[in-house]
């Protein structure tokens, strides 16, 4: 069964849930929790007993509907491709599969949700209630060509909306005030807001100006993507942003969005990358690595409130958000009994 389920599209990730809440009843014996927000659905499974480990992943995409009708899930030379294979179903396939394998999951919670890609502005408050006092949090994201993400960078979303004044370009574009150029002025300001001494990246993405082609602009906005290695650094951006002035006389700014996720640091991972590690090299696979990344998941929330962390235990493959991403098909086993051997060493241990 192939199902689309891009991040935007309720219907779409609603049964891309469900199709994996099939998944999960037929190798876990019960249904999730369906949970609705601002009619968006997520799925909460739960093995009984007090939490002590959650698995979080996710089911939605960044892809259209209709990628699945020019681009078809396939395996071709042990490669798996189509859109979201890699990030991230065949994570989520991996996760239930792990746990499919342990006799006992008292104590383990699931986590499915369908935001992810978008800033998980309606999963947030439930992944953090859910993961908040367990012991460990295993982020089924996929790894980075098979490195674990021990570390990731913080990452802020905003809107910089500028206001001008309309006029005729052609009769007395002087009586309008150019939100066009305004923006101009403003986005080569941020390159000064950056950092790239200690990885801090501000980058403009969406821009939009203007209403038609002899009309003085009397709107205009960017999307700035933020992504910083410490929180201090996140703040000193925000604090910058906050800061700008515009430039043309009569032009005006508004600053929308702030930090979204922030970052997911090394100490947080560090014991448990230390049990991978060890249960990788018991169990016969090849060594593991780790590594910074500059994108963000759900992993960081899950740090954020003080659970240790562990990212990028999902899919082996490349091209995470691009044409022909794909998973490689024989590690799949191999990383279910990764995660497996977590979760039964954690839930072996005695509740502190």
């Amino acid at each position: 069964m192939s199902v689309e389920s891009p991040s935007t599209d309720l219907a779409a990730t609603s049964a891309g849930a469900a199709a994996a809440d099939d998944l999960l009843t037929s190798l876990l014996g019960s249904r999730a929790e369906r949970l609705e927000d601002a009619g968006r659905v997520h799925l909460r499974w739960s093995g009984g007993g007090p939490t002590r480990v959650v698995l979080v992943m996710h089911v939605d995409t960044v892809w259209p509907m209709g990628t699945l009708a020019r681009w078809p899930f396939d395996v071709v030379d042990e490669h798996a491709t189509g859109p979201g294979a890699f990030d991230m179903k065949a994570g989520l396939v991996q996760g239930l599969h792990a746990l499919s394998l342990l006799p006992d999951l008292a104590g383990v919670r699931v986590l499915i949700t369908t935001d992810e890609e978008i800033g998980s502005p309606t999963s947030r408050t439930l992944i953090e209630e859910t993961a908040r006092g367990a012991s460990a949090a295993l982020v089924l994201e996929p790894s980075a060509a098979g490195a674990l993400k021990s570390a990731r960078k913080g990452v802020s979303m905003y809107e910089l909306v500028v206001t001008g004044r309309a006029s005729h370009a052609g009769l007395d574009p002087e009586k309008g005030v150019n939100a066009g150029i305004e923006l101009a002025h403003q986005l080569i300001a941020l390159e000064a807001v950056a950092d790239p001494t200690v990885g801090t990246t501000v980058t403009p993405t969406l821009l939009t100006a203007g209403t038609t082609t002899n009309t003085v602009p009397a709107r205009a906005s960017a999307a700035i993507d933020v992504r910083a290695v410490t929180q201090a650094e996140q703040q000193r951006v925000d604090q910058m942003l906050r800061g700008l002035r515009a430039v043309l006389p009569g032009a005006r700014l508004e600053l929308l969005g702030g930090p979204n996720r922030p970052p997911l640091q090394p100490t947080a991972s560090a014991e448990l990358l230390d049990r991978a590690r060890r249960l990788a090299k018991d169990l016969g696979l090849p060594a593991l690595q780790d590594v910074l990344v500059g994108g963000g998941s759900d992993g960081n929330f899950t740090a954020g409130v003080g659970v240790p962390t562990l990212d990028g235990l999902g899919a082996v493959g490349d091209g995470a958000h691009a044409e022909g991403e794909y998973v490689v098909v024989g590690a799949m086993a191999e990383r279910a009994a990764l995660v497996a051997a977590l979760v039964s060493e954690l839930l072996a241990e005695p509740v502190s």
